[in-house]
């Protein structure tokens, strides 16, 4: 039993991990998005 409790905080984890970098690589690209929209502007 302590074994799949390890294991499961294991996933739980790295899935966590995971969808931070996600979220903070949609936001890269929105802020870059951003700033070509701004240089076409000008």
């Amino acid at each position: 039993m302590k074994k799949i409790a390890t294991t499961l905080l294991a996933l739980t984890l790295a899935a966590l991990a995971a969808g931070c970098n996600t979220v903070q690589g949609v936001g890269q690209d929105i802020e870059k998005a951003g700033g070509a929209i701004k240089r076409a502007a000008q």
